[in-house]
């Protein structure tokens, strides 16, 4: 089943991001190399694609795991957690319906 992993980033949290963000990478890479990764980014701070200095205030993941447990582990094991840049994270299922 596939799940929505929804976070939230701290205030200013570009520096502590850029320092995760190889390994936070990894594990996404992970998951599309076993084909289980719909889509994954970050939301701009800003109304633009690349917000410099102005980072970002959090990030989409969906993504396929067995189960609710499953997703949760994955989603409270990211690197953005152990390096304080998630304020919150929200794991809930998700139903695709387009693109079918």
């Amino acid at each position: 089943m596939l799940y929505a992993i929804i976070s939230e980033d701290v205030n200013d949290s570009l520096t502590k991001r850029l320092n995760a963000r190889p390994a936070h990478l990894a594990r996404l890479q992970a998951l599309q190399d076993e084909g289980r990764l719909i889509l994954a980014g970050p939301h701009p701070a800003i109304d633009t694609e690349n917000p410099g200095d102005s980072g970002f205030s959090g990030s989409l993941v969906v993504a396929e795991f067995n189960n609710l447990a499953d997703a949760q582990h994955w989603a409270d094991t990211d690197p953005y957690i152990d390096a304080g840049v998630y304020a919150r994270v929200t794991v809930k299922p998700f139903k695709q319906v387009f693109p079918q």
